[in-house]
This record gives C-alpha cells, structure tokens and sequence, in this order.
C-alpha cells in the first residue's frame, strides 16, 4: 500500500498539526505558486514555504483539486506556521504538516518515490508469483483449478460461464451474483470482449474467452488486479482450446469405431447385447455414443432415444436401420412396429382426407402420447386448450369420436401407411 501522510510524518518526525493524514500520498510537488490547483491531480503532497502567504482561498484551492496534504516548511519565509493556516486546515480538514528547516524538501521526495517503488515491486511480486501459480494450476489440473486459484488470489469471487451463460466452475459460488444482463449486455455488443464495474461496492471484471460461443470469465474483488486476472484468461483461453482439441479427436476416434462396428468388426468396451439409439446431440454420460451421417448414434441397452431391437457388436448396421425406421414411424422402439397389419390400397389416403397437414401432425402426435394432453401439447408446442380444439375439429371432419379406440387404431395406422 502507498505511505499515508501520517506514516511519512511519523518516519521524518515532522509535527502534524491539522486535518485528515491517514489518506495515502500519490506524489510529492514544491510549489510557491498563489494558486497551483490548475497544475494538479490529486493525490499530491504539496510543499511550499509560504512566499505567497497562503490563507484559507489557498486551502479551500487545494481542498477542490484533492491534494492529500500540504507540509509548510519553517525557518525561512515564516518562523511558524501561520494561525491562520492552520484553523483553515481544520475547518477543511486538510491534513497540514509542519516541515522544520533542517528537513529538506528533497527527503521528503524521496521517503516517498521510495515508498511508491517499494510497493510497486511488492504488486509486480505479487503478480508475478501469482501468474506462476495459475500457470501450475492450468498445467496439472486444468480449466477448473485455474478458476478457483483465480478466487483465491484476489480474495473474492470468480466463475467461469459456458456459452449458455450457465457456470461450469466457480469459486466462492455463493457470493457470484446475477450477471445475465451485464454478460448479455457484453455479448451481444459488437466489438467488445470485456467490461469492468461496480456492484454493491465489489468490482466486477467480465472477459470473453476466445470466440462468444466457448464461454466468459467473470471476477469480482473488492481489489482487483488486472494483470492476474488477465493472465488467468489467457490460460484458460488456451485450456479451453486444448479441451477442444482432445475432444475432436476423441470425437474422431468414436466415429471410426463406428464405421468398423457398421462393417461387423467388433470394438472392445461394448456390453455384450445392447439396443442402438438415435438422439437429438451427445450425451452427457458414461456410454459409447458417436456421430453418423448427421445423426448422433448411442450404443446401450437403455437410453433415451429411437432404438432398435436388441443387437450385438456384430449387428449395429441392422440395428441403425431399426433405430431408424422406428424414428421414421414416430414410435420409440423398433419392437412396436412389428405386428402391424398391411394397409389395403388407398386407406390411408381416404381416412385422412378431411384432415389438413396440421391436424393430421397433431392427432399423430397426441396418439402417439396415448390421448395425453399435457406432453402431447409440450412437443406440439402448443397450449393444451389450443390441442383440445384441434383434436375436436378433427372429430368434426371424420364424424366420429375419437374416445373410439377402433378410430384410434385405424388414425395410428393411416398416419404411418400414409402415402403407401
């Protein structure tokens, strides 16, 4: 921390005789100008020895310019400080410090470059050795030890959100406060890759990890240091593009092993019998999934998806074309499709009429939830009185009722024989 004016006092014994010395001094400046606001700051310890008669329009001057202190020095132009001086030091409470002759202006200047050298090698330390923790921490354990040895050097908060603005690690994740605005905000602001403010007195430092997509950096201290977390962002920058890299190659490897089960060579790490599933993009759990032709395939026995009847490492090429035709037929399973009687030429076609496009996906979709209203009217995207409507308007056009489970039947049947 800078010397305050008290400290300095202190170390060159100089009597303080008014205002507030606790404020730290920025620089030292001699002046005998009447009036050297215009010439300042702020921060500064002005000197002078009074050759202008300073009084209290000097003070309040210097008050408004946000000098730190004024040191009077004696024995030349005044043999003490003025009175007058001094009561305008008290009244405005600048702090005022009397300099004896045999202190030079000069020492004072120097106590004080000292000072400001001193700590401005402490924070190059600091920085310094906290840039070599973070790089250790980035090098043996990756993304999320480098976010909370972040929270730590600063001494408050740091998480790191996903492109969704959701986090993935967090230190101190209690005291993270609502950022969606501010990070929508950065965002969707063209240009910009960081921002810096304050929230309820914390300082908040936002950065952008690379591209938009793969995530930002968000830190909050009530002293921040830039330079730490700039080096922080910059490890996880090339973290993050590491974690990119090995996943595309993992990626890569999947899909070959793929292509080697589709020709019927078996891979090792698969259960014995298994169903294969199509689903809407990778899964997030323990099992052996792969990209194909724009679908994403997983190999398990249960799984959320369209899948084929059970299978083993020799029959996955089966299996993808049973996963398949049971997504084609709307159902979840490839066992529900088997039964299905031939429809005779033309019924489809002739049940359906009366029915427009939109009737005849909606009907699809609520038989396919068993006359549920609640999911059926989730996946349509639709309210539930919306797809209570539709279903009697569908009623109206057959001129049936489709509490019939005969109508019901025969509905299932058109819908997936439509067009044969």
């Amino acid at each position: 921390m800078p010397i305050t004016l008290h400290e300095l006092a202190t170390t060159l014994r100089l009597p303080v005789l008014a205002g507030d010395v606790s404020r730290p001094v920025g620089w030292v400046h001699g002046t005998e100008l009447a009036d050297p606001a215009p010439f300042l700051e702020g921060g500064e310890l002005l000197l002078t020895t009074g050759l202008g008669e300073p009084g209290e329009d000097y003070v309040e001057r210097l008050v408004r310019a946000g000098v730190v202190g004024l040191g009077f020095g004696t024995g030349l132009s005044h043999a003490v400080v003025p009175p007058a001086l001094v009561g305008a030091a008290r009244r405005t409470g600048l702090g005022l410090v009397e300099v004896p002759r045999e202190v030079p202006f000069i020492a004072i200047s120097k106590a004080v470059s000292k000072a400001l050298a001193a700590d401005e090698y402490a924070a190059l330390a600091r920085t310094s050795e906290a840039q070599r923790a973070l790089t250790r921490a980035a090098v043996r354990s990756g993304v999320g030890a480098v976010v909370r040895r972040l929270g730590q050097w600063i001494d408050g908060w740091a998480v790191l959100l996903d492109g969704a603005g959701q986090p993935v690690h967090a230190h101190n994740p209690r005291l993270v406060p609502d950022l969606t605005a501010e990070v929508t905000r950065l965002r969707t602001a063209g240009g910009l890759a960081s921002a810096a403010f304050e929230l309820d007195g914390t300082h908040v430092f936002l950065q952008v990890l690379g591209s938009r997509a793969r995530g930002v950096l968000a830190v909050g201290s009530a002293r921040p240091d830039p330079g730490i977390v700039n080096t922080a962002a910059s490890l996880l920058v090339l973290a993050l593009a590491q974690n990119d890299a090995v996943d595309a190659a993992r990626r890569e490897l999947r899909a070959g092993q793929l292509r080697m089960l589709l020709a019927g060579v078996p891979v090792d790490g698969l259960p014995g019998r298994f169903r294969v599933h199509l689903v809407g993009e990778p899964p997030d759990a323990d099992v052996f999934w792969a990209e194909h032709d724009g679908d994403t395939v997983v190999l398990a026995q249960r799984f959320d998806g369209f899948a084929s009847s059970e299978v083993d490492a020799t029959q996955v090429a089966r299996g993808l074309r049973e996963a398949r035709q049971a997504r084609k037929a709307g159902v979840r399973t490839f066992e529900e499709l088997a039964g299905r009687l031939p429809l005779p030429d033309g019924f489809a076609d002739a049940l359906l009429a009366p029915l427009d496009a939109q009737t005849r996906e909606t009907i699809r979709v609520w038989l396919s939830h068993h006359g549920a209203w609640d999911p059926a009217a989730t996946q349509l995207g639709v309210h539930r009185h919306t797809l209570k409507n539709r279903v009697r308007r569908a009623e109206q056009a057959l001129g049936r009722s489709l509490d019939s489970p005969g109508l019901r039947a025969e509905l299932w049947l058109a819908l997936h024989g439509e067009g044969q």
